[in-house]
């Protein structure tokens, strides 16, 4: 891998498959000077005057939900070196935060999303697409474990938004999307020898 080279990875699988853990152990292995983290849930559009209630009407797993536009912008800025500002969100106001997080140019950026591998205005700026694929129990366990305890959420809001959401949408856009991954990764195997596996492949390209 050149030294001038900035090489785009994407992360994918559905909702509690375990992109975001395997994008912070292959960071590891890069060490932070070399490698930056992006997150498709820092793109989703400012939802809060639209939000019912939890586990509401809101589809929060359709691709409408995000601004995909505004993340392929921000990875063309980090190819040609140039640092961007990206939003973040309050997913307990379902609004974005005044403030940004800069992201400095780095040889790897990680994206981890679950929508990521289904979005036309992404798909040419990666360099390499990883498929997380775990079962939609133990998906559904991870994701109770986050939203009560991280995005202060109701278990019936979980349960409601996994059925009548999550879960379809996973089935429509986010497992379909598996057949344009280069790689495709158990979820359940040992997380770091998932991102031994992945550190090597990237420093082939």
């Amino acid at each position: 891998m050149s030294d001038n080279t900035c090489k785009i990875i994407a992360i994918s699988g559905g909702s509690g498959s375990g992109k975001t853990t395997l994008a912070n152990n292959i960071m590891a292995l890069f060490g932070e000077k070399e490698c930056e983290i992006i997150s498709q849930d820092n793109y989703y559009i400012d939802l809060s005057k639209k939000f019912d209630h939890d586990g509401g009407s809101l589809n929060f797993d359709h691709p409408d939900m995000l601004e995909f536009s505004l993340l392929a912008t921000h990875l063309k800025n980090l190819k040609e070196k140039k640092e961007v500002h990206i939003p973040t969100y309050d997913f307990s106001t379902h609004s974005r935060k005044k403030e940004t997080k800069k992201i400095s140019p780095a040889k790897i950026i990680l994206v981890d999303g679950i929508l990521i591998l289904n979005s036309k205005e992404l798909f040419d700026l990666f360099d390499l697409k990883i498929f997380i694929d775990v079962s939609d129990n133990l998906r559904l366990e991870r994701r109770m474990f986050r939203d009560i305890n991280e995005r202060e959420r109701t278990l019936e809001g979980v349960i409601n938004q996994w059925e009548n959401q999550v879960l379809p949408m996973h089935k429509k856009y986010v497992e379909t999307s598996s057949k344009f991954a280069n790689i495709i990764i158990s979820g359940e195997n040992d997380i770091k020898e998932n991102a031994k596996e992945i550190y090597l492949k990237i420093n082939k390209l």
